[in-house]
């Protein structure tokens, strides 16, 4: 293939509205729905009726990528994150991508296992966390029955621990195609298990999945080759962010590991790339070139339509080829008309971010009504 920061010199720029084609199907618009943990699931990971509104409500943008979802509940990283390993899961999640593709859009599955983030207490089946090494996640965790805990010290991953997780994801997406989504993406960003193997202070391994850059960045495509054996290349895509600090996670030189590991990932034929960029490393100038599939890019947002001017800039700079937005979607419904017109965003609820529930979940107005949107609910 050729990139499309090669052509993007004798071609006009791509403009937010453009369709996008991709290999597993073609989006209206290139304003792609990132993902966003929201915490409304039933306690085993079944999708609640209120998230096939949210989602449904959500369809005008190019794709969706579902909130993360655990591949194995050893993998729950949070009380009432959605599964998809279960016969319920997948029911339920099938309720959901109906309600998406009756209102005429497509989604994608991102499956996120947590590794050392977690705890016993807000874990559906009581599993201890376990990572790439024996160093905890620094942030406390909230337990279901109120407050809050410190997080474990992980378990230590050994090597037929690996090779069961690559078997869930495998398992994981051919859940996923079985409940009605249009492809799957890897959480490999934001300090979750597959970065936990990428970054420096969380990967303190001497065996084959650590050390060097070979051994940092196996996992990740030992699981992305899994999942494309399992559902095909053109249905995968994966999430990166290097040099990511989130939950003190620590990348000291990320530019080697990262343009191995998507040089590699080049070679699969893979959907896409969601890249998110980052200030101490211009990921999206420094990896275009390596990535010649669709990319995405996460630049960060404003809180109004100039965001618009922002990521048309940006992709007319080549370096992306659609643009994530989180909390444009999460408080706009219809985000691609507020963008194409120039209107304000609604405010955020900040106090009803992770409740059980509709209130600032599926109650948020569109600009044409003025009104919370139409609930779906599919029989």
């Amino acid at each position: 293939m050729t990139s499309s920061a090669a052509t993007s010199a004798t071609s006009p720029p791509s403009s937010l509205f453009d369709p996008l084609p991709l290999p597993a199907f073609t989006a209206p618009n290139r304003i792609v729905m990132a993902p966003m943990t929201r915490l409304r699931a039933e306690p085993d990971g079944t999708p609640t009726p209120e998230m096939a509104d949210f989602y449904a409500q959500r369809a005008g943008a190019g794709f969706q990528v579902s909130e993360g979802i655990w591949p194995h509940s050893a993998g729950q990283s949070e009380w009432r994150v959605p599964g998809l390993a279960t016969a319920g899961n997948v029911a339920g999640w099938r309720t959901v991508t109906g309600a998406v593709h009756a209102a005429g859009g497509r989604i994608v599955a991102q499956l996120m296992h947590g590794g050392r983030k977690g705890h016993p207490d807000a874990r559906y089946d009581g599993s201890a966390p376990a990572g790439a090494s024996a160093v905890a996640d620094p942030e406390w965790v909230h337990l279901p029955a109120g407050g809050k805990a410190p997080s474990p010290v992980p378990r230590v991953l050994s090597p037929a621990d690996i090779a069961a997780v690559v078997a869930q994801h495998a398992a994981a997406a051919r859940n996923a195609v079985a409940a009605g989504f249009d492809g799957v993406e890897l959480h490999a960003a934001n300090s979750y298990l597959t970065h936990q193997f990428l970054a420096d202070n969380t990967n303190l391994r001497t065996d084959g999945y650590g050390g060097s850059i070979t051994g940092r960045i196996r996992l990740a495509l030992e699981l992305v080759q899994a999942l494309a054996d399992a559902i095909g290349a053109e249905r995968v895509g994966i999430r990166l962010s290097p040099a990511n600090p989130q939950f003190a996670m620590v990348e000291r030189d990320p530019a080697p590991l990262y343009r191995t590991l998507v040089g590699e990932l080049d070679r699969i034929g893979l959907g896409y790339l969601h890249l998110t960029d980052n200030d101490a490393y211009p990921a999206l100038t420094d990896l275009r070139p390596r990535w010649s599939g669709v990319l995405i890019g996460n630049v960060g947002e404003n809180r109004d339509a100039t965001t618009a001017a922002a990521a048309e800039r940006t992709l007319g700079a080549g370096v992306a080829d659609a643009i994530s937005f989180g909390r444009g979607f999460l408080v706009n419904p219809d985000l691609p008309h507020r963008l194409r017109a120039g209107l304000p965003w609604n405010p955020l609820d900040h106090a009803h971010l992770y409740t059980p529930g509709p209130v600032g979940y599926t109650d948020y107005p569109t600009a044409t009504t003025d009104a919370a949107p139409k609930q779906v609910r599919l029989s």
